[in-house]
């Protein structure tokens, strides 16, 4: 049993030297490396720590000169948001001052085709064509002219307002994002290593993200809504320049057309009382000659009446001397005398019968001429109820309504 166990070998001194130099100079090797790893390891903290601290610092000013470029960039929306705002409530009021310039002309464009049908009554000779009926005309053209004017202006301008409404809704689009991302970049530059709930975020959000823009591009961008916004605020007060050109024109040209009918209606009716008047005048004169052509001829008639007697008894006395006997029967002055008158009687009754005659078809004429001229009386007193009496009663209402409106 002794010789199975055996005793555990042995080194040798050298060996056991040998063992514990190279313990020795391996324990040396691994605290020098140690040491360099552990200089190393500080110098990197504190490199990192310094490029941390200058990376976080720079990204901190170019946070804050964001925000800034943002700042400044909403600032400038917010000022053309609200001249667009502005400009979009002045050319609203001047489409209302359209539509209602546009309302306004129908009532003359009835009063002038009310006038027109007025005058179809009129009968006669004084059914003509004149300064009147041509003004009237001239008048409702101008009219209708002004109404496809201001339709054309009104249509132009609501078209406008939709284009200035767009860019409204463009910088207001804008602005919004605007607003959005200066509350995320003023959260963000709020934020410390020590803030509350930080973390670490999605992969993705740490990566350039693929529909993101360049500085650039969000400059350019922006611009163009300033620029697109600026250029329609020009468009729109240069056509509100234009409609109040427009308003005051049609105004003028309605009004001086309308005083251009009211004096021709002037002077027509002028006219036409002084024509009735003469007309007056004459069938006073020839009712005056009828009576004293009725008194004529009764007269005629009176005076042939009156020779009956003496013509009757000049040709008795002959009749009876034509009985006379024998040699009795003698031409005498007597009876010269009584054959001339009896020829001198008959000649005046003749006479007065030929006048007789004349004075009678000269009161037929004068009666003709009588009711011709009361028939032209009619006509024209007809004539100035339609003109005076209706047309211009209905024209006085444009005058009241235009005081009113001045008013």
């Amino acid at each position: 049993m002794a010789k199975l166990v055996q005793s555990p070998p042995k080194y040798l001194p050298r060996e056991w030297h040998a063992s514990n130099h190279f313990s020795y100079s391996r324990a040396e090797q691994e605290r020098a490396a140690s040491e360099r790893l552990r200089a190393e390891c500080e110098r990197l903290c504190k490199e990192t720590e310094a490029t941390t601290a200058r990376t976080q610092q720079s990204n901190e000013h170019k946070l804050s000169q964001r925000l800034r470029d943002i700042s400044f960039w909403k600032e400038e929306l917010g000022n053309k948001l609200n001249e667009n705002a502005q400009e979009v409530k002045l050319l609203l009021e001047r489409k209302e001052e359209l539509e209602k310039a546009l309302v306004s002309t129908k009532f003359p464009l009835e009063v002038a085709s009310g006038c027109l049908n007025y005058r179809e009554k009129r009968i006669g000779t004084d059914m003509v064509h004149d300064d009147v009926e041509i003004g009237i005309v001239k008048e409702m053209e101008v009219i209708e002219g002004v109404q496809a004017l201001l339709q054309q202006t009104l249509a132009h301008t609501t078209e406008q307002i939709r284009v200035l409404k767009s860019c409204k809704y463009k910088l207001e689009k804008d602005l919004t994002d605007k607003l959005g991302a200066l509350e995320v970049d003023t959260t963000c530059a709020t934020l410390t290593g020590q803030t509350p709930g930080i973390g670490y975020t999605k992969r993705d959000a740490i990566q350039i993200q693929t529909n993101s823009v360049t500085p650039e591009q969000w400059v350019s961008f922006t611009n163009a809504n300033i620029i697109d916004s600026e250029k329609e605020r020009d468009a729109s007060s240069s056509l509100r320049g234009t409609i109040n050109g427009v308003l005051e024109q049609t105004q003028q040209d309605i009004l001086k057309q309308r005083n251009a009918v009211n004096l021709a209606f002037a002077k027509r009716i002028h006219e036409t009382k002084e024509a009735k008047q003469q007309l007056e005048q004459h069938l006073d004169k020839v009712m005056v000659e009828i009576r004293a052509m009725e008194e004529n001829i009764e007269k005629l008639k009176e005076a042939i009446q009156q020779k009956i007697g003496p013509m009757m008894l000049a040709q008795t006395r002959l009749g009876m001397r034509s009985q006379r006997p024998n040699n009795e029967l003698v031409r005498d002055p007597v009876q010269y005398g009584l054959v001339d008158e009896v020829s001198q009687i008959g000649g005046s009754v003749e006479g007065l019968r030929t006048r007789l005659a004349e004075s009678e078809s000269a009161l037929k004429a004068l009666n003709r001429n009588e009711l011709k001229l009361k028939e032209n009386i009619d006509i024209k007193t007809n004539s100035l109820e339609i003109d005076e009496g209706q047309c211009m009663t209905l024209r006085s209402q444009l005058d009241l309504q235009e005081n009113h409106k001045t008013s």
